[in-house]
């Protein structure tokens, strides 16, 4: 980030310093020792990586939104460049699993999103030890 900052202004953006996509800087909220982090490996069709690339920036203010998230990071995989490994930061698991994904948001989310995913993603949630 520090890269970022530096660089403002000079025709430099943190894409070209770092495989982590920042759709936008989103003001973190202070994390709890409960939190919950959701994980995806999302796999691209093939050949729409910068249209996918996109449409997560257009994606990212809506999950931001939402009541309980935290803050969020889409990682692009040096290997296998149409891999992206999604982790997102909640609360708790139902402001995702109920909140977030029983919203109307989310049908906005899945409308821009879910149509490059071969196969669609499982989602797992973790917490910190």
């Amino acid at each position: 980030m520090q890269d970022f900052f530096e660089n403002e202004g000079k025709g430099s953006s943190i894409l070209q310093k770092s495989p982590v996509i920042c759709c936008r800087l989103f003001e973190k909220k202070e994390r709890r020792d409960d939190m919950v982090r959701e994980a995806a490996m999302l796999h691209i069709k093939e050949g729409l990586e910068q249209e996918f690339e996109e449409a997560f920036r257009q994606a990212a203010p809506i999950i931001s939104g939402m009541k309980g998230y935290i803050t969020h990071s889409l990682s692009k995989c040096m290997e296998e460049t149409h891999k992206y490994l999604l982790l997102v930061e909640w609360e708790t698991l139902e402001d995702h699993t109920e909140g977030f994904r029983g919203s109307s948001e989310y049908q906005e989310w899945k409308a821009l999103l879910h149509r490059f995913y071969t196969p669609f993603p499982t989602v797992e949630h973790f917490q910190d030890v």
